[in-house]
């Protein structure tokens, strides 16, 4: 098996941390069980090693070309849709009524990293239909359920987001595509308009491509509140033959620095023949729609990136092991050596401070992953609090791996230097392919007003401090039952402490100042909510690793967990300090510069 990731550490999280057979019990997940989802990451692993590893580099090489106004991608990518079909994966989470697999999303979302990290534009593929049919479940026609789903499980079909326009950016009151009615039902519409940065927007590796299209109805109110959310097939649903295509066009295909294995392109809707388009859930109400789905893909996101961070971590772990130096004599030694990349200091330091940032991330979105099927599976008393905890940790979940993830690949080249920075070393990809991370849906400043201007006061903030009360719980247990924790627990809370005070701080502020006052430094909040919670994550990974160690299991992958938490605690978290420190300061520096302190 190729390393680009960790089996022993998936199983662990599974099981020692989350102890996702309780998830088992619930009603939604009861046909699956231990052996059944053991079973289905060997044979996503099986998959990953033979069918998308071995093109990942080939599929970054070739990239897609457009060729008689069509995307052509590398032949793969048919046989890979085709595979992710016939494995149930593009299924995997979805109802059983839609020929979905009922799988919870902690599941389906190690499947997704062992997937992405083997290849991961192969991986975006199946997991934007996957995120198609979820809409069409929630919010479509039994019509468009019966139509489009079994297609886009089967991998014949490709699903595709089709949101951000040309000059609009992160605003999405200014949407310009208009859509009229053309029944009386109001529910098939002609559409003109033009989208951008569409991923798998068009390509010759699938028979259709059902794109999710925002637009304005005509005659709705203007501005975010009348826009409503349409389906659009490449070709119409009653044939999938090209003589009866639909009004889609692709204007240009991106040239992107990274993922380039996954098209990107530009559509204009409606300008040389009419388009259709079917809308989904409820007039003037497609943002809201839109919103809900974001939040899984915004996880999708850090996962991905998470994904790339692993297979750059073993690359440079391989290299480091492998690698070997020239000592050469000195006062002490008269002769030269030869010794490892690994036993620097400096080395041991990067691959640490690889693995604290990408084993913390997957953590974490594993606790995102399981308070989803929680929200979506547990008892109705506490699935509202689930939902609201995962609302607040979304833009963490997203933004910590992507850019954490920068950082990580960038000690995974440092360590393999001039071989790493090559194109014939995955390593130069990997940095490449980690970037797009920060910036799609929602780049890390967007996330950072939402989490502070939004998400810590959402219902008076009792999804913060749900937060704070599950990671005093996991405090609370290192000093009363694993006592060698506690001195990290005690840090920890410290730092937690002093969290609470500055978003008090901040909460007051933003009744008494300015909106730009309080928003100024909303980024360093993000990243210092971040900092707690993989902190918090790896004293929840320490727990089972030191009882493990305490019971004299004599397994290194345990001693390991426990070194990388001490790191953790000693590098990481102490700059928790800094980021406090300017979020008290009354120095109002951003909002005091302009443009010509600037130049």
């Amino acid at each position: 098996m190729s390393q680009y990731h960790s089996r022993k550490n998936l199983d662990f999280l599974l099981k020692e941390v989350f102890d996702f057979s309780s998830l088992l019990d619930l009603e939604l997940y009861r046909k699956h069980n231990k052996e059944s989802v053991k079973k289905l990451l060997d044979i996503a692993e099986d998959f990953a090693d033979e069918e998308l590893r071995p093109y990942m580099v080939e599929m970054d090489q070739q990239e897609p070309i457009i060729e008689n106004g069509s995307v052509k991608v590398h032949p793969q990518v048919s046989k890979i849709m085709k595979s992710f079909g016939d494995g149930g994966w593009i299924s995997a989470t979805g109802s059983e009524l839609n020929g979905g697999q009922q799988l919870p999303m902690m599941v389906s979302s190690i499947n997704q990293f062992v997937f992405g990290a083997a290849n991961y534009s192969a991986s975006v593929y199946p997991y934007l239909s996957a995120g198609v049919v979820r809409i069409i479940e929630d919010h479509g026609t039994e019509y468009l359920k019966k139509q489009i789903i079994p297609k886009l499980h089967s991998g014949e079909w490709q699903g595709a987001m089709a949101i951000t326009e040309p000059e609009v950016g992160n605003s999405l009151a200014g949407v310009e595509t208009l859509a009229e009615p053309l029944d009386d039902e109001g529910q098939v519409f002609s559409l003109k308009g033009e989208k951008v940065y569409i991923s798998a927007g068009d390509h010759d590796g699938v028979k259709n491509v059902i794109h999710l299209v925002l637009a304005r109805i005509k005659g709705l109110d203007e501005g975010e509140k009348g826009l409503s959310l349409f389906l659009v097939p490449q070709n119409r649903l009653d044939s999938e033959e090209l003589n009866n295509a639909n009004g889609v066009q692709v204007s240009s295909l991106s040239k992107k620095m990274g993922s380039k294995g996954l098209p990107m392109v530009s559509i204009i809707f409606g300008h040389q023949k009419e388009c259709f388009g079917y809308l989904i859930g409820e007039q003037g109400k497609g943002l809201k729609v839109i919103l809900q789905h974001m939040n899984v893909a915004r996880i999708g996101v850090g996962l991905g990136a998470t994904s790339i961070a692993s297979a750059a971590y073993y690359s440079s772990l391989q290299y480091a092991q492998e690698r070997l130096q020239v000592t050469l004599p000195d006062d002490k030694n008269k002769d030269s050596s030869q010794r490892k990349l690994i036993e620097h200091s400096d080395v041991k330091r990067m691959l640490l401070s690889q693995k604290a940032m990408m084993e913390g991330s997957l953590s974490l979105l594993m606790q995102c992953a399981y308070y989803y099927d929680m929200a979506k599976a547990g008892r109705e008393e506490i699935k509202e609090i689930y939902r609201l905890t995962l609302d607040l940790l979304t833009p963490v979940a997203k933004t910590f791996p992507s850019e954490a993830g920068v950082k990580s690949t960038s000690e995974a080249m440092q360590i393999s230097g001039f071989a790493g920075y090559c194109k014939d070393h995955p390593l130069e990809q990997f940095y490449r392919e980690m970037k797009i991370h920060s910036i799609h849906e929602g780049a890390t400043g967007i996330h950072a007003l939402d989490l502070l201007g939004r998400k810590i006061v959402m219902g008076g903030g009792i999804a913060f401090r749900a937060f704070t009360e599950e990671v005093s719980k996991t405090i609370k247990k290192t000093k009363l039952e694993v006592i060698e924790l506690s001195k990290y627990g005690e840090r920890l809370n410290d730092v937690l402490f002093r969290l609470q005070n500055t978003t008090m701080k901040l909460s007051t502020m933003a009744m008494k100042e300015k909106k730009e006052v309080f928003l100024m430094d909303a980024t360093l909040y993000l990243e210092l909510f971040g900092i707690v919670a993989i902190g918090w994550q790896w004293l929840l990974q320490a727990i089972p690793a030191q009882i493990a160690v305490n019971e004299n299991r004599q397994d290194t992958f345990y001693e390991s967990k426990l070194y990388t938490m001490r790191f953790y605690f000693e590098y990481e978290l102490p700059k928790a300090e800094s980021i406090i420190a300017r979020l008290n300061s009354s120095d109002k520096l951003l909002l005091d510069l302009n443009e010509d302190h600037i130049i």
